[in-house]
């Protein structure tokens, strides 16, 4: 039997559709884990993973208007991926603080859990949740130590954002041929 037919395109579909439903259950419960062990406690950023998962979840359980969301969700997923593999180091460090100016909770986590003060520098009259301030060395700044993990994320997360933006071409191409092939086993003078 030739992959080409009817049923070879529903059971491709299918997979496709499972695959990204267990992407989106990935999502929410890397979320929730994050919360429940206390290393996320930035509502914004795990707010925007659920609603992924959620918003993934929903794409691989609706067929009607399946091709087209997959085809703008490729769009805005495939520039993103680019953006991240094309980010330099000067334009990862200006993204990095503008992040860190922006989230205070986010901020108040990596000092906590880096060990790190302040982005480029700590000034005294800051609040910083590490625990070298209480003690008596000085606190490194967080820009390098962020800075080191940043692009290796940025490459792992742009990788993965190609990958699966082309998957998504994939059920793009297969929905379409889904749509217009005809069921074999259907009445020919059927409507549908």
């Amino acid at each position: 039997m030739v992959c080409g037919g009817f049923a070879c395109s529903k059971n491709c579909l299918c997979a496709l559709n499972l695959l990204y439903t267990l992407v989106s259950l990935l999502l929410i419960g890397i979320a929730a884990w994050g919360i429940g062990f206390g290393l996320i406690s930035s509502l914004r950023v795990v707010g925007v993973v659920i609603a992924l998962g959620i918003f993934f979840f929903l794409i691989a359980c609706c067929f009607f208007f399946y091709m087209i969301i997959l085809l703008l969700v490729f769009i805005v997923q495939f520039s993103v991926s680019c953006a991240c593999l094309a980010l330099n180091q000067e334009q990862q460090g200006q993204l990095l603080e503008v992040g860190w100016n922006n989230t205070a909770s986010a901020r108040n986590d990596i000092q906590r859990n880096l060990n790190c003060c302040g982005f480029r520098s700590f000034s005294p009259n800051d609040t910083c949740p590490a625990s070298c301030v209480k003690s008596s060395h000085p606190c490194s700044p967080c820009a390098p130590i962020i800075g080191k993990y940043a692009g290796e994320v940025l490459r792992f997360v742009g990788g993965i954002g190609l990958f699966f933006s082309f998957t998504e071409i994939l059920g793009v191409w297969l929905t379409y041929r889904y749509r217009n092939q005809k069921d074999p086993r259907a009445n020919p003078s059927a409507f549908l």
